[in-house]
């Protein structure tokens, strides 16, 4: 079959129109250009979200909620701040913690040797009490504090020395020791309600007096790992009769008004509530004491 030249014969330079095919792309180009085809895409969100913007800004009633709910926030971080201080106060903490070398080394040896102390009594001055390191006699809660750390220690070592120590142990060892004073604490101030005492004893006071006890767990479990059982009542014994002494004289002075002379310089009549109060805390602690290190010394 002949073909007309140029209609597509074979070697005609003319063919048959076929799939049209794409420039191809200029080799010094790096990127296409698709700005145009996403130039009203990227316009359109921003437009919405500034219009959201602009509405909810412009509402009034928006205004007045977000101005009523700042203003509950302040309110209620005021009145938290307000319980804090009134329950837990950043100045008294102070108080309790002002201490310095010689002053827990002259209460250490007062704790332990309280026999030989003659004068108990509060200084103050202008109304306020000297802070710990200007009076011996003012309690504080450094000793305490540092006293429960290291007989939590210590009983950690005493447990692994018995091959019975575990985290879960020790845990409950803290836990039961920390409880007890606390318990203690709340007992003291029930008993101080139900006696109609007015002392000016706070509860930090109170948690002062019960955490003394510590100082004398610490010889009692120290004794124990180092001379066995006996000595382990040996120091019991002692550190108990000396706490029971020293809370008694300490107590004493706040809790009896008969002690405290009045503008006259007579003594003034106390009741027996403040007596059976200020024993009964002092005789408490030589249990409490034997409950909380009996179990470490075998």
């Amino acid at each position: 079959m002949a073909y007309h030249q140029g209609y597509g014969g074979q070697g005609s330079k003319h063919r048959g129109r076929g799939p049209l095919v794409p420039p191809a792309p200029d080799p010094h180009q790096l990127f296409d250009d698709t700005s145009a085809g996403f130039q009203h895409v990227q316009g359109t969100p921003a437009s919405g979200i500034d219009m959201g913007f602009n509405t909810l800004l412009a509402d009034p009633m928006a205004n007045v909620a977000v101005a009523y709910g700042s203003s509950i926030a302040s309110q209620s971080k005021d009145i938290v701040h307000k319980e804090i201080h009134r329950f837990m106060s950043v100045n008294k903490l102070k108080y309790f913690f002002a201490v310095d070398t010689a002053y827990v080394t002259k209460k250490l040896a007062l704790l332990l040797f309280p026999y030989a102390h003659q004068n108990w009594e509060v200084r103050y001055s202008r109304d306020t009490p000297l802070t710990p390191r200007q009076d011996i006699n003012a309690p504080d809660l450094y000793i305490p504090s540092m006293a429960f750390i290291t007989y939590i220690l210590l009983a950690g070592i005493a447990l692994g020395l018995q091959q019975r120590f575990s985290p879960e142990v020790l845990g409950m060892c803290a836990s039961t020791a920390f409880v007890w004073v606390v318990i203690e604490v709340l007992a003291l101030l029930l008993s101080l309600y139900l006696v109609t005492v007015q002392s000016d004893l706070t509860p930090f006071d109170l948690l002062a007096y019960s955490g003394y006890k510590y100082v004398g767990m610490i010889l009692a479990v120290l004794g124990g790992l180092l001379f066995g059982s006996d000595g382990y009542y040996v120091a019991l014994a002692w550190t108990s009769c000396a706490l029971m002494y020293f809370l008694a004289r300490s107590l004493r002075m706040k809790l009896h008004p008969s002690l405290v002379p009045d503008g006259m310089g007579h003594p003034r009549g106390g009741g027996r509530g403040q007596t059976y109060v200020t024993l009964g805390a002092a005789a408490c602690q030589p249990l409490i004491v034997y409950w909380l290190t009996f179990h470490l010394v075998r």
